[in-house]
């Protein structure tokens, strides 16, 4: 793992604005008086921590798509689930603090006169089993699906197609109010985690510095991924794919672990997100999220994983400020972004800054050892 980060420089440099994210922000929030100009508001903390959620989702989706050319825009619903799954825990974690009392169910399913607790939820009032949720059911959707599409040999655009109509599906399911998820309402209402009060400071700081952490060991993980030997195969079915399968290469495997490997990523990114928000509803489903995502990568440098995370963290601070300061046309300044970079940066921010920085480093052109003179004679130099 040394070894690549010191060929990394990027890399170093993100580790280090993750690092110093970690340390600083809880003491310009908790140290760091109210009244002061350097002092962090807790609405600061949510939307860092928000971000961080989305940089892990971008970086999800950056590993298949920069690395290996699967385009998916349905990664929402694996982040969705990845969401539900820690909204199950800390719905049970409500118990009789609810609006009606229950020490087991919760309270839209008094509302809707359920009488017992489903099968699925059992098991949710533990987080390590949340947590194993979490990663487990958006991996195994995420290996059932993409093996009848790996092994059908679906590719390019009409993969992309059955994502997104996959993520459409998942969100007229959970719409439902008779599937147990809360329906249209979803979960809300939150009280603790493990005990911690989720509407205090001291626990968004901790749920920030812990999705930094995460971030930091996906990215060098998703690193030693494309860096290894497994790696450059998958490069190279991006770049190749019949002639990589031609060489004795099993491409459909490769493309679903690595698809797997995605899936879990997101759901992680999803079980962060959740308590950090307060919400989980069937809207992050919507296909129109997916696509947001994959703007992301493409704005911020597909194939560098750090810039991925950059284009995420950068898009999502010009939505906030576009949807408080302009409302009416955030949406257009969006898609212009995206139409701006697709045009004159192609391969992103981050992308185009590696390109010059390359370039800049490379030797000048040795000058000739003779020049000619004014009058057409060979002078030495």
């Amino acid at each position: 793992m040394p070894g690549l980060l010191q060929r990394d420089r990027g890399g170093r440099w993100f580790l280090g604005i993750l690092a110093a994210v970690a340390i600083f922000v809880p003491i310009l929030n908790l140290a760091v008086p109210a009244g002061s100009a350097l002092h962090l508001s807790d609405y600061g903390i949510g939307l860092i921590g928000k971000y961080l959620c989305y940089g892990l989702l971008a970086l999800s989706i950056d590993l298949i798509w920069g690395y290996c050319g699967i385009l998916s825009l349905g990664h929402g619903a694996f982040f969705a689930l990845g969401g539900y799954a820690m909204g199950m825990y800390l719905m049970r974690e409500i118990g009789p603090r609810g609006v009606y009392g229950d020490p087991i169910l919760p309270d839209f399913m008094v509302f809707l006169n359920w009488k017992s607790l489903p099968w699925f939820w059992h098991g949710f009032n533990h987080l390590a089993f949340a947590a194993l949720m979490v990663m487990v059911v958006p991996g195994l959707l995420g290996l059932v699906f993409g093996w009848f599409a790996f092994r059908s040999r679906v590719t390019g655009v009409y993969f992309s197609i059955i994502t997104q109509a996959l993520t459409y599906a998942l969100m007229l399911a959970f719409f439902r109010n008779d599937m147990g998820f809360g329906g249209n309402n979803g979960f809300t209402d939150f009280k603790d985690i493990l005990g911690f009060d989720l509407h205090s400071d001291r626990t968004h700081v901790s749920l920030l510095v812990i999705t930094a952490v995460i971030l930091a060991a996906a990215y060098l993980v998703c690193r030693w991924i494309v860096e290894s030997r497994a790696g450059r195969v998958i490069r190279a079915i991006r770049d190749a794919e019949s002639r990589t399968r031609f060489l004795g290469y099993s491409v459909e495997s490769y493309k679903l672990w690595l698809f797997v490997f995605s899936c879990v990523l997101a759901g992680i990114a999803g079980s962060l997100y959740v308590p950090q928000i307060g919400i989980i509803n069937p809207s992050e489903f919507d296909p129109i999220g997916s696509i947001e995502a994959v703007i992301w990568v493409a704005v911020g440098g597909r194939g560098t994983l750090y810039g991925a995370v950059a284009g995420a963290v950068l898009v999502n601070y010009a939505k906030t400020y576009f949807t408080g300061a302009l409302p009416e046309i955030w949406l257009y300044a969006l898609g212009l972004l995206f139409v701006l970079v697709t045009r004159f940066l192609p391969d992103g921010i981050i992308g185009a800054w590696e390109l010059h920085r390359k370039r800049r480093a490379l030797p000048d052109s040795p000058e000739p050892a003779h020049v000619e003179g004014e009058e057409g004679v060979i002078v030495k130099k």
